[in-house]
């Protein structure tokens, strides 16, 4: 099992002003670190891959969320035709820094929901994601598609809907990646939504409740990595925290969740490295 942390553990944004947490993280002996594709025009791929390559860890590319003008199950078009391409630039920007995964609510407008999806929504959003993930394919890369809250997205909340809409794709490297965070509000049971995910899980964000430090809240750690035993999951997890309040997302994190993001690296690390002992991963 690979175990990393997102880079907003310490950053709002990711620019070549960041690259040093590529340091940090390896002095820590992560196996990877998560860096943001949010603003693509500032991820500038050579820089990151001379400093992950010169500091010996592997990087994921994730955080990727749909604007209105790059919905691609928006009812024009043109806009579904942008959120395809721009897609396709997060894969260009995934291959060119040595990658092999990224992830994100790729499949539809960040925060649309204001309706119940239509069957539309559904057929272009799988169309979209298709076409995402044959060009993906051609690199060796993983799309994964992330479920979120009932308040970012009206379309996949669940484990379950990720896997129909999986189902729709119908392409191997299209897979889900899971967060603790919005299964604490979606999921009936951590154990039975991650039993689900068995064979197709690229990715899992391991949040506490709160975005916290995991084990400080109520997420049933016991049943998430009882679940990823039997399913003898080996991929990637990865806390997933926030330093500070952002102004290009809606984290709506609004009070310092940890000192600062060495504590909170320290804590989760310790945590999850006594979870992944435990249960033999």
């Amino acid at each position: 099992m690979k175990l990393g942390i997102h880079a907003y553990a310490w950053c709002t944004e990711w620019s070549n002003k960041t690259l040093d947490i590529l340091d940090t993280v390896r002095k820590e002996n992560l196996d990877f670190l998560e860096i943001p594709l949010l603003k693509l025009e500032d991820f500038d791929p050579k820089a990151v891959l001379e400093r992950r390559k010169a500091v010996g860890i592997d990087v994921v590319t994730s955080t990727v969320i749909l604007t209105d003008a790059y919905d691609i199950t928006s009812t024009d078009p043109a806009c579904r035709r942008a959120g395809i391409d721009y897609l396709r630039r997060c894969v260009d920007a995934t291959a060119a820094v040595e990658s092999d995964s990224f992830s994100g609510v790729l499949y539809s407008k960040y925060c649309k929901a204001d309706a119940l999806p239509t069957e539309d929504d559904w057929k272009w959003s799988a169309e979209g994601l298709r076409e995402v993930g044959e060009y993906a394919r051609q690199y060796g890369i993983t799309v994964g598609l992330e479920p979120v809250t009932r308040y970012e997205s009206n379309l996949i909340n669940t484990c379950e809907e990720a896997i129909r809409l999986l189902d729709m794709i119908g392409l191997p490297n299209v897979m889900v990646h899971l967060d603790s965070y919005h299964m604490n509000v979606e999921e009936k049971s951590f154990y039975e939504a991650t039993k689900l995910a068995k064979g197709r899980l690229c990715h899992y964000h391991m949040c506490e409740c709160d975005r916290g430090i995991p084990g400080t809240g109520h997420v049933d750690w016991d049943g998430i990595f009882r679940a990823l035993k039997e399913n003898d999951y080996h991929g990637r997890i990865g806390m997933e925290g926030f330093s500070d309040i952002t102004d290009n997302m809606s984290t709506w994190v609004w009070r310092k969740l940890a000192p600062n993001g060495d504590v909170f690296l320290h804590e989760g690390i310790r945590f999850l490295r006594a979870k992944i002992a435990e249960y033999g991963l």
